[in-house]
């Protein structure tokens, strides 16, 4: 891999929790970062913070992840000011939600978890993926979680029954299966593709906001982050899930060919009727 200071590296949901440390651990490492995040004010403030802190300047790019034209001109934008890619850090995500609350819908009219934990990743890594490919070595890193649980084929985006928890441990185990078959689309390429759970529960406005007590810190979550971008012992490791610093086994159904085949069968389907005309 090349040293981080020469390094370009994408990382979304960054204006608070485990992206913001990302995004200031990166630019104090002299790495050249593109921050997304959802609110222009709070992305021009994390802006004005890490150069204050680290003495350098960061680039940000705004967008709702919920809406996937908006995640396509994160694409766009990136592909346009950019010659070289070398990280993406697919960090933004939608957690619980309210205990009791009711099912939520994207922009796109997708359930909203699987829309932004999985499909939002899983498109900027499709329109990324050459310029990743042109840059390489490169990485994408999926920042997942170890709550996960079997997607259903007769109800995929959880329309009957609905709970946060279930469509939230739905979508990311969808994550991880998309880790798996982009990291196999990526063979030979210079690009690894892994995702992990950083950390149980870190105190972040997410954790808190579900109404759960915070089990570890950013900073926990923050190396564990840290190590699947920028360890040179992992040059080459591509396809895997890591549960903090430790390769684990993801949901059984993430190793079903079949099962992921038709999850992304669903994916691309979802995608090509919000972006093809």
């Amino acid at each position: 891999m090349r040293p981080i200071e020469d390094q370009t590296v994408l990382v979304t949901g960054a204006t608070g929790g485990l992206g913001r440390a990302l995004v200031q651990r990166l630019a104090a490492h002299g790495a050249h970062v593109v921050a997304h995040g959802r609110d222009a004010r709070r992305l021009e403030q994390l802006a004005l913070d890490v150069e204050r802190e680290t003495g350098t300047s960061i680039d940000t790019v705004q967008a709702d992840l919920a809406d996937l034209r908006e995640v396509g001109r994160v694409a766009d934008a990136v592909l346009s000011e950019y010659d070289e890619l070398h990280c993406l850090v697919n960090n933004a995500g939608v957690g619980f939600g309210a205990s009791g609350a009711g099912r939520e819908e994207s922009a796109d009219g997708i359930e909203l978890r699987f829309a932004v934990n999985h499909l939002a990743s899983y498109l900027l890594a499709l329109r990324l993926g050459d310029r990743l490919r042109a840059s390489a070595p490169a990485r994408v890193v999926q920042v997942a979680s170890a709550g996960q649980l079997a997607l259903d084929p007769d109800d995929p985006l959880s329309e009957h029954g609905y709970d946060g928890i279930s469509a939230y441990r739905r979508s990311k185990l969808a994550q991880v299966m998309a880790t798996y078959d982009l990291a196999a689309d990526f063979v030979g390429s210079g690009v690894t593709v892994n995702a992990l759970h950083p950390a149980t529960f870190m105190d972040t406005t997410m954790v808190r906001d579900s109404g759960q007590q915070p089990v570890s810190t950013v900073e926990e979550g923050l190396d564990a982050t840290w190590r699947l971008v920028a360890d040179p012992a992992l040059d080459g490791v591509s396809g895997r899930y890591f549960d903090g610093n430790r390769e684990a086994d993801a949901d059984p159904q993430a190793d079903d060919p079949a099962s992921r085949a038709w999850v992304r069968a669903l994916s691309d389907r979802l995608l090509a009727d919000v972006l093809v005309d």
